[in-house]
């Protein structure tokens, strides 16, 4: 007997074999909504742990490896527990394509920049996807770029570029320049994987595309990171490295790729990325909370310049509310 459980939201949750998996169909906007929110805030928070865990006890490329190994086996995992789906050979490359751009060039990037600059400053430059979004969203799906919005890329990249160049902390990360300019590298990756996957996600169930998804990437990032992984001792990490680590790679990894994928099936690309804004004030409260970061002048400024930029992106003209949920 099977045991099937209806939210009010339409999702069914369906536990089998102790795993609960979400079958999308009939998902509202507002529980997709609900995931996108849920996947700024563990990503908020992920700035600061990830940067407990590395480079101290896992290098960057290592503990990219570490990560997208297990989020694929938990993916496959996951996969024998829905209906199978066969992809088209022609969706392959595409896949292949978001891998790169999703998996490889956006982890490596991240992972890296965040090893080099400080959890604040990695927030607020991840604040330029949504810009991004809907500078690469008016290029290849055609949606109107208004000029309030194009001042509003201008005004946002100011900004990154701001705190890319100022954003130095005495006594934080160890290259902030270059970690800045790789986590801004890794948004922009990350606004052109939104786009390439959203007509993926309504042909395919999103845990038959992200199981592909993550195989692809795992090949494209083990030449980059098995040698750092090998030199890895697990045995002097403590038991709370252990749970930080397991985090990362259940939550940060496995649950935001899931949650986003099941949201990007309901939402647009540009509506998806504007919960990137949420990122910075989490990750600026837990940061602040655990004493790993602080504020200065520099991030403040960058900071109003970004959101500035974000509003003038993300406000609707009445004629625009109709068209974009």
């Amino acid at each position: 007997m099977q045991l099937i459980i209806q939210d009010p939201a339409g999702l069914h949750l369906q536990p089998l074999l102790g795993l609960v998996y979400f079958k999308t169909v009939g998902m509202s906007r507002n529980l997709a909504i609900i995931l996108a929110t849920i996947t700024a805030i563990i990503y908020g928070v992920s700035f600061t742990i990830a940067k407990e865990v590395m480079p101290q006890y896992i290098k960057p490329f290592g503990f990219i490896v570490l990560r997208v190994s297990g989020a694929t086996i938990l993916f496959w995992i996951a996969g024998f527990f829905i209906k199978k789906e066969k992809i088209a050979p022609k969706d392959y490359l595409r896949i292949i394509a978001a891998a790169i751009f999703g998996v490889a060039l956006n982890m490596l990037t991240f992972f890296k920049g965040l090893s080099l600059t400080t959890p604040i400053s990695g927030a607020v430059m991840m604040v330029t996807t949504p810009i991004l979004v809907l500078t690469f969203a008016s290029i290849f799906l055609n949606e109107k770029a208004t000029i309030k919005k194009i001042t509003g890329i201008f005004v946002g990249l100011i900004g990154a570029v701001f705190l890319i160049a100022y954003g130095k902390t005495f006594g934080g990360g160890n290259n902030e320049l270059l970690g800045n300019f790789l986590v801004f590298i890794n948004a922009a990756s990350y606004a052109f994987y939104l786009i390439i996957v959203k007509n993926l996600t309504k042909k395919y169930h999103p845990l038959v595309f992200a199981k592909w998804l993550y195989l692809f990437g795992l090949i494209m990032v083990i030449p980059f990171g098995l040698e750092e992984l090998k030199q890895v001792d697990f045995k002097t990490m403590s038991t709370i490295i252990y749970l930080k680590t397991i985090f990362i790679v259940v939550f940060t990894t496995f649950t935001t790729y899931l949650f986003n994928l099941l949201a990007i099936k309901k939402l647009k690309p540009t509506t998806v990325s504007i919960f990137i804004y949420l990122q910075p004030v989490i990750a600026t409260i837990y940061a602040l909370a655990v004493k790993s970061d602080s504020l200065n002048t520099v991030k403040i400024i960058a900071t109003l310049l970004i959101f500035a930029g974000v509003y003038l992106v993300s406000s609707q003209n009445n004629e625009d509310k109709n068209k974009i949920r």
